[in-house]
């Protein structure tokens, strides 16, 4: 008689890691128009209960409910009005869920090209991508584009999700020509790591759970692949970096520097420096909301202090001895813009690294990408949603780490300085000149270069001409003089000094009748002047507003 075996009982939960245990994947979904990334992720988190009862019953009672039966599961994420009437998705719309064995930040973000800038904003914070395609429709330019802009920023973790299955009638021979097409991308992309997941995210086949109708799929589903997905960029593993928010010192005996630990992890009694300036201390205390620590590693934030008096401001980097980031005030990087103005280059705008905020200037656009071909051109404008490589010049040195090696420290966005718009978001390729350095090491200047001297002045360079108009020179010198520009009035054939005075950042008035110039101004010398300060506020030589400012003079 065979013995009589007990059957195995497993207690499901001691199998699944604790809450603090769990791994966090940031993961966002691309792809063109109507290509079904709403639903997908609403069917998604339906699946997973990561959708609350109310929230799914104000969807089925929703007026907009398009679903031809059943929950129209994109209503999950479109939350915005013209969204839900429209079908569309505008803005990035962020959601949490958990399942045991992780948890999850999704970023839903717009197909349409019009919104580009707000899928590269998704992306820029993930560690994987989800790039959707239409079974009906293939891979097409905005696929192409996203897909791009996924490996720009850094993103090596693709899933491919075949979507609409249902719609061509669970065709394998479809699912396979897609993903073959979609493949051929992959070393223009620089080789990421690819898996194609045929699936129907309204009728929930392969998102959560195994699809019966296509049993010729031996891969994961998508659930499954975002469980078991590692993700590309490891905070921890990088150096130590941990840019200065903010000086705290409650009183004279404390003197420690908060902000948010970028990447990597450090201990009390560490060796660091701050950069740009390259002065080195050892961590005397780290400081949290829960009490000190021993040790601190990426995305805490904590308080820093340090064994010596060390001048630290916010938006300096802390850095450990060992692994010293890069310190240039010119470099080469990948700028996409996302603003409806064009590229203006020699424009200034401020350029946001973290805390850090200095003036900048794109001195050159070297060229723009094809997003059809991924192939490179030159150009002479990089305007809304255009990707192009370029080079910066900064109004001091900044510390930084090339994109490829930290994600951080590696990536800025440029900003208007009188809108406060966001112009571009960009990653840092290089940096180049004979500023460039580790930081620490011994300083080597270069000669000051316009966008130095204009971050100082104020003002671009310029020269104005106006000869015979001796009182109208005198009234503009004081027009702009009162304005705060660095201005001189030359008198006479003075054109070498006044060569001199131009690569020095100065704006030079001339009235000599042999140099020529604008004949076509008003007879009253005053209107003449006003009218040349337009003219220089046109050409971006000086700020706006500085006719209206100079009113009552």
């Amino acid at each position: 008689m065979a013995a009589v075996t007990e059957p195995v009982t497993t207690d499901a939960n001691l199998l699944r890691p604790a809450e603090s245990e769990k791994t966090l994947l940031r993961f966002f979904t691309a792809g063109s128009v109507d290509d079904g990334k709403s639903t997908l992720i609403g069917r998604l988190l339906f699946d997973t209960n990561g959708a609350y009862e109310d929230q799914v019953e104000a969807v089925r009672n929703s007026k907009v409910n398009r679903a031809a039966h059943g929950v129209d599961y994109s209503l999950l994420m479109d939350g915005l009005r013209a969204e839900r009437e429209q079908g569309i998705t505008i803005d990035v719309a962020y959601r949490y869920f958990a399942t045991p064995r992780r948890k999850f930040i999704i970023a839903d973000t717009p197909g349409h090209e019009q919104y580009t800038r707000n899928m590269a904003t998704g992306a820029s914070t993930s560690e994987a991508a989800v790039i959707l395609l239409d079974a009906r429709k293939g891979v097409l330019r905005q696929s192409r584009r996203h897909a791009f802009i996924a490996a720009l920023m850094g993103i090596r973790h693709f899933a491919v999700a075949v979507n609409k299955m249902d719609l061509v009638g669970w065709s394998r021979e479809v699912f396979d020509s897609i993903a073959a097409e979609f493949q051929t991308l992959a070393s223009r992309l620089g080789h990421p790591r690819m898996t194609f997941i045929p699936l129907s995210a309204l009728e929930g086949d392969n998102v959560a759970w195994r699809s019966a109708r296509m049993e010729w799929y031996e891969g994961p589903n998508l659930l499954e692949w975002l469980e078991t997905v590692e993700p590309g960029h490891a905070g921890e593993a990088s150096a130590f970096r941990m840019p200065v928010q903010m000086v705290i010192r409650p009183s004279a005996e404390f003197r420690g520097f908060a902000g948010q630990i970028a990447t990597g992890r450090v201990a009390v009694g560490d060796a660091v420096a701050v950069a740009p300036s390259g002065r080195a201390s050892r961590v005397s205390r780290l400081v949290s909301f829960d009490g000190d620590l021993q040790e601190a590693f990426a995305p805490l934030s904590v308080t820093v202090c340090l064994e010596d008096e060390v001048d630290i401001s916010r938006g300096d980097l802390l850095y450990t001895t060992r692994n010293a980031p890069e310190v240039a005030r010119r470099l080469e990087g990948t700028l996409v813009w996302m603003s409806d103005e064009a590229l203006e280059t020699e424009r200034t705008y401020l350029l946001q690294q973290g805390a850090n905020i200095v003036p900048a200037r794109v001195t050159a656009l070297l060229d723009q990408t094809d997003v059809d071909t991924f192939a490179t051109a030159p150009s002479q404008q990089l305007k809304l949603n255009e990707i192009g490589r370029v080079r910066l010049e900064t109004s001091r040195p900044i510390p930084f780490d090339v994109f490829s090696t930290n994600r951080s420290t590696g990536r800025f966005i440029l900003v208007d300085p009188l809108t406060n718009a966001t112009m571009a978001a960009g990653i840092i390729e290089r940096g180049e000149g004979a500023a460039r350095r580790r930081a620490g090491d011994r300083f080597k200047p270069d000669p000051l270069t316009p966008a130095e001297r204009q971050a100082r002045f104020g003002h671009s360079a310029a020269t104005v001409h106006l000869p015979g108009r001796s009182s109208a020179a005198d009234m503009l010198e004081r027009l702009l003089f009162e304005h705060g520009c660095h201005v001189v009035r030359l008198r006479g054939e003075e054109g070498r000094l006044a060569e001199t005075l131009i690569e020095s950042g100065v704006i030079v008035i001339l009235d000599a009748d042999t140099i020529g110039g604008d004949q076509n101004l008003p007879e009253d010398d005053e209107a003449a002047a006003r009218l040349v300060m337009r003219r220089l506020e046109t050409r971006g030589v000086i700020s706006s507003g500085a006719v209206e400012q100079g009113e009552g003079i």
